[in-house]
């Protein structure tokens, strides 16, 4: 009896506890490379029987019915890779985009889903295109040379027209959200200029006066203790349902202020104010980042949002007012002078 014998690298030449620390998805890659490897077979036969006649008579017939099973084993093995990996819809067909946590979120969300669906429309439609020309049109004899054409005008339309269509389809949709998206109402409840600096936030609540401000994560300054060190690190604290106002301000680079679950980013320039509105309305706590590389400790401009009921803000306002951070931090280099009245209105 031969015995086959595994390199280290293989999972099954590994022993148990090695098997354990092999990193979540190794073996999906694996599945992946067994996938591609059966398709090049594919080709490869393909090529081999076309230089050699075989595409003829029986001999044709059996070279197809064996790259045939040899496709379906592929289609099959793809989608056992799909449904083993544990993908949801969103994960395997829109790449994990967050859960929304505003009113307005869902106008992004739908604008992005609905683009990744005409996208994987018009990539299946093109992929049948090429397998059927591959099929339909392929070589049948040894010494068969196909119709030879200089210009197809119904063809050329459709790849000129069709596209256009497309694009501007897409820029239609994405102008049209845009403007709901960033026209903003003033009927706000709540008005917070958030600050950004290197390399922290400060969150000015402008109608309560009171401010808060937070140190960058990973700091020598901040504490080993996971829950004061949370409590060290800027807050955002908003209430639920309640329209707000962000007006973003810096005193020295380019920031981007980002909160995932808003699916929504804008920029935090210096010397100009800039401002949008939406309502949280989703009770918890949420991770915001900056999204723009501003320097060395970029990766440590890190912030939590914390959306609350109104008596619990009323709470946390009235703490801020009692440790004494009553005012604005003022930056001293951000301003409004110069801005066209309509600027912020799209």
């Amino acid at each position: 009896m031969t015995r086959t014998t595994f390199p280290e690298s293989h999972p099954q030449g590994k022993n148990k506890d090695e098997c354990d620390s092999v990193p979540h998805g190794e073996g999906t890659n694996e599945s992946l490379v067994f996938v591609v490897g059966i398709l090049v077979n594919c080709v490869r036969e393909v090529r081999v029987n076309y230089s050699k006649g075989a595409f003829v008579g029986m001999t044709r017939n059996a070279s197809e019915s064996r790259i045939g099973k040899r496709l379906g084993l592929a289609g099959i093995s793809a989608g056992a890779i799909l449904l083993l990996s544990g993908c949801t819809a969103n994960e395997a067909f829109f790449f994990d985009m967050p859960e929304p946590a505003s009113a307005e979120a869902p106008i992004i969300n739908n604008l992005w889903q609905g683009s990744w669906i005409a996208a994987w429309a018009v990539g299946a439609f093109t992929a049948g295109l090429m397998l059927w020309a591959i099929f339909a049109y392929r070589r049948r004899r040894i010494n068969e040379v196909p119709e030879q054409t200089k210009y197809n005008i119904p063809l050329e339309l459709l790849y000129t027209v069709v596209p256009l269509i497309m694009v501007l389809g897409l820029f239609w949709f994405t102008a049209r959200d845009q403007t709901e998206i960033l026209t903003m109402e003033n009927d706000q409840s709540q008005t917070v200029n958030v600050v950004g600096f290197r390399w922290s936030w400060a969150f000015n609540y402008l109608d309560e006066d009171v401010y808060s401000i937070g140190m960058p994560a990973d700091s020598q300054m901040i504490s080993e203790d996971p829950e004061i060190a949370e409590a060290q690190m800027p807050v955002l604290v908003l209430p639920v349902d309640e329209k707000v106002r962000f007006e973003l301000t810096s005193p020295d680079v380019i920031h981007s202020f980002w909160v995932p679950q808003f699916l929504f980013k804008m920029d935090v320039v210096p010397g100009k104010t800039n401002a949008f509105e939406l309502t949280p309305n989703k009770i918890g706590t949420f991770v915001g980042k900056c999204a723009e590389l501003c320097g060395t400790y970029h990766s440590q401009m890190l912030f939590n949002v914390k959306v609350v009921e109104r008596a619990e803000f009323n709470e946390y306002v009235a703490g801020l007012r009692a440790a004494g951070q009553t005012g604005t931090i003022q930056t001293g280099q951000s301003n409004s002078d110069g801005q066209r009245p309509g600027e912020r209105r799209i």
